[in-house]
């Protein structure tokens, strides 16, 4: 098992970070604008500010060909598709619930990961580690929000739309380690890019965003999740899978519901009950139990 550095928990510290506020935000933006368009307009902001960034850094796209393939998948994979699903599951499931569906992914990326990615071997520490932060999961959000499970055929849609984003996302972490070479800056540019071009004419065909009337409060949300849970994060995320691998990036779906309930805390005034404590512990201490290394000295 790799060590991780204190570069590495910085960048899983700002991931989470970005992605954790991602939520609350979408929250805001699809009260007043439909999610095919958020993601639209998420995908298009991102990728304007990627763009002017790598032009002024002075880096080169590659030529159009085999070096883009990698981009397309990564694009679909984990920006187009997964934005879509989990946008539409959250307008019609709990955000606690959505939470917990959301963190099947660090499980999904455990067992791709010690397939297809070198160095990434599933081990017990590793998979009790996560157990316990899934369960950690679930008492801070309320178990309760277990029994939102199944219902109308609309929310079980909603349900599995989330839980397919999730799937997307652990393939993406494994894909990206695969695939990816090269400039990092370029790369986040190239996929954002190509997510826009895919994401914008289905918002033009399906929700005929000139129609709209969106609040001042959605216009701004949606602005911020284009700036920072769309372009910074897609830098970091990179980044992370690059230094760190994709299980330990899988991490931050763990960290983020601590995030909610502390932004939760300090900018709503809620008063969390007994469980979120419970929950916060069990988090941590699975974060721990996954990242012990074996003692592989040998006696001399």
């Amino acid at each position: 098992m790799p060590v991780h550095n204190f570069k590495d928990w910085g960048l899983l510290a700002a991931l989470v970070a970005l992605w954790g506020s991602n939520f609350m935000f979408v929250k805001l933006g699809v009260a007043s604008v439909p999610p095919a368009t958020l993601v639209a307009a998420r995908l298009l902001i991102g990728a304007v500010i990627l763009v002017a960034v790598v032009r002024a850094m002075g880096h080169v796209f590659p030529r159009p060909g085999r070096a883009w393939i990698p981009y397309v998948v990564l694009a679909i994979m984990g920006n187009s598709l997964p934005f879509w699903l989990i946008t539409s599951g959250q307008k019609s499931i709990d955000s606690a619930l959505a939470g917990i569906l959301m963190a099947i992914m660090p499980l999904t990326t455990l067992v791709l990961a010690h397939f297809f990615v070198a160095g990434e071997t599933m081990t017990r520490n590793r998979l009790a580690g996560f157990l316990l932060g899934f369960a950690g999961i679930v008492a801070l959000t309320g178990p309760a929000a277990l029994h939102g499970l199944g219902g109308s055929s609309g929310e079980i849609f909603a349900q599995l739309s989330v839980l397919g984003g999730a799937v997307c996302y652990a393939m993406q972490s494994v894909l990206v380690r695969r695939m990816l070479r090269g400039n990092v800056m370029v790369a986040s540019a190239a996929i954002i890019s190509i997510a826009a071009l895919i994401s914008v004419p289905i918002s033009l065909l399906v929700d005929e965003p000139w129609n709209l009337a969106p609040s001042r409060g959605s216009v701004a949300a949606v602005i911020w999740i284009g700036i920072g849970p769309t372009a910074l994060a897609t830098i970091v995320f990179l980044k992370l899978i690059g230094s760190a691998g994709p299980t330990f990036m899988s991490l931050t779906n763990y960290c983020i519901p601590v995030v909610a309930l502390l932004l939760g805390m300090a900018l709503l005034g809620e008063e969390p009950g007994a469980n979120a404590y419970v929950g916060l512990v069990l988090i941590l201490a699975g974060i721990a139990l996954s990242q012990l290394r074996r003692n592989t000295a040998v006696k001399k």
